[in-house]
């Protein structure tokens, strides 16, 4: 079931620059079904499942990283100082429980938390792993070491909340797709890319070798169904389905993939909608400047609270975005 397939990848963490241990989990499983795995120099999981030749050489790219922290620096009194990696809400994390590289909890905090007006930037994060000093607190993490927020996921059924859905789920999508899709005429490379959330840098460079005749980025969408002051910011929402992406910042999609997405929904009789992002990007941004350009576009998991440690996804629009790409296939 693909529910326990993301449970299974939401529990590994796997910071920006650190996504090696989901990387293992998702080979361990995904090579009883494709014809070969590797790893390239950016840490990219590539697996292949060849066709019979009469086909395409089609892309699928979902970002195995998510958001966290940075150690920059260990202070006097145990306090650690931190960066951001990737697109952190500082108003959202402020309080949260992580975990470190080597283990070691703590929590999140920043300057003068408790005055009101006080500025949340960067500048002002810490983390505070319980030591007392700098000595106590060496024994725990070292610059350069990741933090991330700590993992725990609120199951509801038929839809679950946890940080990292982005892009969790669309791992999830794309490991089901590949177990499912039998005698293709196409050449699937199913890419579970690195470092998306800094810059797209896995997915470029995997393009690159590959030289996809097509490329569909798997990933999340934002889903704004939920009480607030502006409705319609975003037409996609949590149950109607596989989102086909028109456009974001990164990539306006390519008609003719856009259609065969929209096909293969009506032919699998899956439920979609289509969704358009004022802001952000997908591995589709990278994949499709590669080389003289490749035809690309994004299959969306519609979801609520992007980058908050509370994302929120239907199960059904996992299922139906599994749907489509097999009868895309």
């Amino acid at each position: 079931m693909i529910k326990d397939t993301l449970l299974n990848l939401l529990a590994i963490p796997g910071p920006t620059g650190s996504e090696s241990a989901c990387a293992d989990w998702i080979e361990k499983e995904i090579a009883p079904y494709v014809d070969e795995t590797r790893r390239d120099t950016m840490g990219n999981l590539i697996c292949v499942k060849h066709g019979n030749g009469k086909g395409k050489k089609i892309m699928l790219s979902a970002h195995m990283d998510e958001i966290g922290f940075i150690v920059t620096g260990i202070e006097d009194e145990g306090f650690l100082r931190v960066m951001p990696l990737g697109g952190v809400r500082f108003d959202q994390v402020i309080a949260c429980h992580v975990v470190l590289k080597s283990g070691a909890q703590g929590v999140v905090f920043f300057e003068g938390g408790h005055a009101p007006g006080t500025p949340l930037n960067a500048a002002r994060l810490f983390i505070d792993i319980g030591a007392s000093s700098k000595e106590e607190a060496q024994q725990k993490a070292a610059i350069g070491d990741w933090a991330v927020v700590r993992p725990q996921v609120s199951d509801m059924g038929k839809r679950v909340a946890s940080p990292y859905m982005d892009d969790r789920s669309g791992c999830a999508v794309l490991l089901e797709t590949m177990k499912q899709v039998k005698n293709s005429d196409n050449e699937i490379y199913a890419v579970f890319s690195t470092q998306e959330e800094v810059g797209l840098r896995g997915a470029r460079t995997a393009a690159y070798a590959i030289q996809p005749d097509m490329g569909i980025a798997l990933d999340v969408t934002l889903s704004n169904d939920y009480p607030m002051n502006k409705k319609g910011v975003t037409p996609s929402k949590l149950g109607g389905g596989a989102a086909i992406k028109v456009m974001d910042s990164s990539v306006i999609a390519h008609p003719a993939v856009k259609s065969a997405m929209e096909e293969a929904a009506k032919k699998a009789g899956v439920p979609y909608q289509f969704e358009v992002l004022t802001g952000g990007g997908t591995d589709a941004g990278a994949i499709h400047l590669t080389g003289g350009g490749v035809p690309s576009g994004t299959l969306s998991v519609p979801c609520r609270y992007v980058h908050a440690p509370c994302e929120m996804v239907d199960i059904s629009d996992l299922e139906a975005c599994v749907g489509l790409l097999v009868a895309l296939l």
